[in-house]
């Protein structure tokens, strides 16, 4: 069984930044990687993706703040956050998805409040 294990959540000012990481257990080759986000009465919202090969793309609300990048020795998935905004608060959720199955993370929270 695959299970993810997030970490770097936590509380910044406007203006800050985080890295957030995702690292999954055993052995296995991880097609597309992603991080989704979903904040207090808000829909669950892809943030960015990265592919096996490292293509990327981003929602609009982040792109030029956010950088998605992935460790496929360590089976890991990051987000660099800068430039934070407050309406960047939710629980950042990581998404893996292997051969046909796709696997997610207990979440992490992210407050961006002064």
């Amino acid at each position: 069984q695959v299970q993810l294990v997030e970490s770097g959540g936590g509380l910044v000012q406007p203006g800050g930044s985080l890295r957030l990481s995702c690292a999954a257990s055993g052995t296995i080759s991880i097609n597309t990687m992603a991080w989704y986000r979903q904040a207090p009465g808000k829909q669950r919202e892809l943030v960015a993706a990265i592919t096996r090969d490292n293509s990327a793309n981003y929602v609009d609300s982040v792109k030029g703040r956010f950088t998605i990048s992935r460790d496929n020795a360590k089976n890991t998935v990051y987000l660099q956050m800068n430039s934070l905004k407050p309406e960047d608060t939710a629980v950042y959720i990581c998404n893996f998805k292997i051969s046909l199955t796709t696997y997610w993370g207990q979440g992490t929270q992210v407050t961006v409040s002064s």
